[in-house]
């Protein structure tokens, strides 16, 4: 049975929890990159809270003045919050990809982007320019000693995890040829099986057809690549986000379709040449981990296995763990892709108008080749985060972004926890005007409980134009928070970041 605890600030909220001009003024571009020890706090820094804070999304959403056409098409910006002794510094840099330094100097948008920002000129202009720019702004981590920013559709670019600093694409040392995709959601196996219980990075990467090959990286603590192998899967594919099990990748593969003509011909971007397919189930892509050469004899997780479920959309999952011959997954689902319409304005979005992202678990049997599906959390919610260590294993507490009341579609403007054991759930709510961001969850050192730890956001204040880097007790969010930490400038709505316990905040 679920139950609700409620941070008491939010019962002042009134319904409509939110002034649509408040939400349009996170989305403005920033103009300057800074460097700062952070003294405007409201309340207290946990002493214990030792490490980095990265973030990545679009920091610009002009190019001197040219509107992009979805955020998506913005530039990459890193923002690093570094705590050290109950203190914490403040970082944001633009990554300079070449197309980023040869916009600026032209002051100009030279590139398309692929949610339809077009450059000057009509379709005469854009027509056969199939050119990719690598935006490197989804999200960024720190592994093997390299700072990367990772953008789905092509190579990483590495950054001086003190400065920021470019430092230029990286091959993997060698495995990636140039332009080649490494994806933006890796995902940490915390002990691995095939490296006898040593860490392992996973990820992917997608090259879409009539047949897509979806790729699979597994990365020890050097930042090696240890495994890699492709497969081939009918039909095309575009997918975001995966989940791991210690002997599986999975993968939802969402009913779209994909009409290039309008892109080639310079129509449109090719995020505007998707069109979702309702009538179409979703498929789910059982991969195992131990690559194919590998005899039969020695695997215990068979062959490639792909399951079908009702039509919906993906975007992010939670978590997937193995109980015998079954996987279960918890994603966020969408009844259809958000599709992105020519000459629209993403700043007009009619969030009335669009069905929530929802909580959703889904049972594999990969024996009986079936599955099922029950609703965990009907509101709107996105971002989930969970502890470190109970990534591909049974898990308890999962925390999300979530909107402020508890149904139809709005912008996230609170975090809400909930215990998967007991149904209970707890909210923190930012409103009525403050905006957040992918939720962190650090845990505290030594602890032995699960959600012993704080979550780490970041919140824009329409109130005051501003971002506040808001710290709140993992075990209890209904305390409220326990610091915000007022930045200098707003940092505008990003994607994905990660932590890690080493601090690069300068000396004191």
């Amino acid at each position: 049975m679920q139950s609700f605890q409620l941070h008491e600030r939010a019962s002042t909220v009134p319904a409509d929890s939110y002034q649509r001009e408040d939400w349009q003024k996170g989305y403005e571009s920033v103009k300057h990159e800074s460097d700062y020890w952070i003294d405007d706090v409201e309340g207290q820094i946990p002493a214990e809270l030792h490490g980095t804070l990265f973030r990545n999304g679009p920091g610009l959403l002009d190019v001197k003045g040219h509107h992009i056409h979805h955020p998506f098409d913005g530039d990459g910006m890193i923002s690093a919050i570094a705590f050290r002794d109950g203190r914490a510094y403040f970082r944001n840099r633009f990554i300079r990809t070449t197309a980023y330094q040869e916009e600026q100097q032209a002051g100009r948008i030279l590139y398309r982007g692929v949610f339809g920002t077009q450059k000057p000129g009509g379709w005469l202009a854009n027509a056969f320019d199939l050119r990719l720019k690598n935006i490197a702004n989804t999200n960024v981590i720190y592994w093997g000693g390299k700072l990367l920013a990772l953008w789905e559709a092509a190579d990483p670019h590495r950054l001086d995890p003190h400065t920021l600093e470019t430092l230029g694409k990286d091959s993997l040392n060698g495995v990636l040829a140039d332009g080649e995709a490494f994806a933006a959601h890796p995902r940490l196996d915390h002990s691995c099986n095939l490296d006898n219980g040593a860490p392992c990075l996973v990820n992917f990467s997608i090259k879409p057809g009539l047949s897509s090959t979806i790729t699979i990286f597994e990365l020890n603590t050097d930042g090696e690549v240890v495994r890699k192998h492709a497969h081939s899967v009918p039909g095309f594919a575009f997918i975001h986000d995966f989940v791991i099990t210690p002997n599986y990748c999975i993968f939802f593969q969402n009913p779209i379709a994909f009409n290039p003509i309008p892109f080639v011909l310079g129509l449109r971007g090719a995020g505007e040449c998707i069109k979702f397919q309702p009538h179409q189930p979703t498929r789910i892509i059982v991969i195992p981990r131990t690559p194919p050469q590998t005899p039969l004899s020695k695997r215990k997780d068979g062959e490639i296995k792909i399951l079908e479920t009702q039509s919906g959309f993906v975007f992010h999952h939670a978590n997937a763990f193995e109980q015998g011959d079954d996987i279960f997954i918890d994603s966020i689902c969408y009844e259809s892709f958000p599709e992105v319409e020519p000459q629209s304005d993403f700043r007009q979005v009619d969030f009335d108008a669009l069905k929530p992202g929802q909580l959703w678990r889904f049972h594999l049997n990969l024996r009986e080749n079936t599955v099922s599906r029950e609703l965990i959390e009907s509101r709107c919610c996105e971002f989930p985060s969970i502890h470190r260590e109970r990534v591909g294993r049974p898990y308890r507490y999962l925390y999300m972004g979530a909107a402020h009341g508890d149904n139809g579609n709005a912008p996230l403007q609170a975090i809400l926890k909930i215990d998967l054991e007991s149904g209970v759930r707890q909210l923190w709510s930012a409103a009525p005007r403050g905006f957040i961001s992918e939720p962190i969850f650090v845990e505290r050192p030594n602890a032995t409980d699960e959600d012993d730890g704080w979550i780490l956001t970041l919140v824009y204040d329409a109130a005051h134009h501003r971002s506040d880097v808001v710290i709140l007790d993992a075990r209890d969010l209904t305390q409220g928070a326990i610091a915000r930490l007022h930045l200098q400038q707003h940092i505008p709505y990003g994607l994905h970041g990660s932590f890690t316990p080493e601090s690069f905040a300068p000396s004191l």
